[in-house]
């Protein structure tokens, strides 16, 4: 455990990413921060280390290697076999502080959230979450995480001075995985697992897995800010004649008008589209920081000094509920090219 005061960071060495599992299936995040991950540990002349947790994920190992780690630490263990906060906490921390790495990327997800903030409580040290920037301090080779703040009018820059390791979570789709390389060779080696029932204190009765659409590899996409009050069926439309799926900014999501998987942004899902058609969103930073990686973005807001204009490519000025209308009157019998 880090003591303020009395850290050694020298001790610390390594660039780890936490790569979940579901199923014996490597969740797309993992990939994305290996990719990332490749970048920074080179910069900071760091081994880069993929951290897998499960049970039967051999196999998971030589995927890690192909995605651009030098090196994976495999947990198996039969009470790992699905994500139990107690079980992989403790697994956790013990690699951690058995091998004192200097940096831990781990993805924003329901999962990851929750393993990521037990262990920098355990380990005291700090932890920078909803990331949508990753840079190095040329001068203190320490990692610097971006986040939006006070409502995405800033982005704040951290970094960790004390405490280790230097801890993100980053949400799925900031960043992009590298191109898999077949050839690529590495070290796969499986950690000793001091893991008993009596550790677990939460058990898993049942567990549902309900289908969601990706809206992040969606090919179109029409996201409503609050200047739709919320009025789902223009937008619906409008999403069904474009062939396209549908997104909300945060604050829709806050009032229960569409579920968190729908959110859009650095809180949310990052996206990747051909077309992107933002109605009535103000463009807080942390709303278009989803936004960056989007071939097009047309914007339409009646506020011609909305901040959303400066990150589209196409600005329309006006009333969605006076625009949307004739636009579907125009659309109405076309086919459009899916």
């Amino acid at each position: 455990m880090n003591v303020p005061g009395e850290l050694q960071a020298d001790l610390y060495k390594g660039f780890w990413v936490y790569m979940e599992q579901e199923e014996g299936r490597l969740l797309p995040v993992g990939l994305e921060l290996l990719g990332k991950g490749r970048e920074l540990a080179d910069e900071m002349g760091e081994v880069l280390t993929a951290v897998i947790l499960g049970q039967d994920i051999a196999a998971l190992g030589e995927e890690a290697l192909r995605y651009g780690a030098d090196e994976v630490l495999l947990a198996d263990h039969p009470l790992l076999t699905g994500f139990n906060t107690d079980a992989y906490t403790k697994v956790m921390a013990d690699i951690i502080e058995a091998r004192k790495p200097n940096v831990l990327l781990m993805g924003a997800t329901f999962n990851g959230r929750d393993l990521a903030g037990r262990l920098a409580v355990r380990l005291s040290t700090g932890l920078t979450a909803h990331v949508t920037r990753l840079e190095v301090d040329k001068e203190s080779s320490l990692l610097l995480s971006a986040v939006p703040g006070f409502g995405g009018s800033i982005l704040a820059v951290i970094k960790t001075e004390f405490g280790r390791p230097q801890m993100s979570t980053v949400s799925p789709g900031i960043f992009k995985p590298l191109e898999p390389d077949d050839v690529r060779r590495g070290k796969v080696e499986r950690v000793d697992v001091r893991l008993r029932q009596s550790d677990i204190r939460c058990r898993v009765l049942e567990r549902e897995v309900v289908p969601a659409e990706d809206i992040g590899s969606a090919e179109r996409i029409i996201v409503a800010g609050m200047g739709t009050g919320g009025d789902m069926k223009l937008v619906d439309d409008l999403a069904a004649a474009l062939h396209a799926s549908t997104g909300v900014t945060r604050p829709l999501v806050d009032i229960g008008v569409a579920p968190r998987e729908k959110q859009v942004g650095s809180t949310g899902v990052s996206l990747r589209s051909k077309l992107v058609v933002v109605l009535g969103a103000s463009g807080a930073s942390h709303f278009v920081a989803g936004l960056r990686d989007a071939d097009t973005v047309i914007a339409l807001n009646k506020d011609k000094e909305a901040p959303i204009f400066d990150e589209s490519d196409v600005c329309v000025v006006g009333d969605i509920f006076e625009i949307l209308p004739r636009l579907l009157e125009e659309l109405e019998g076309k086919v459009m090219v899916v």
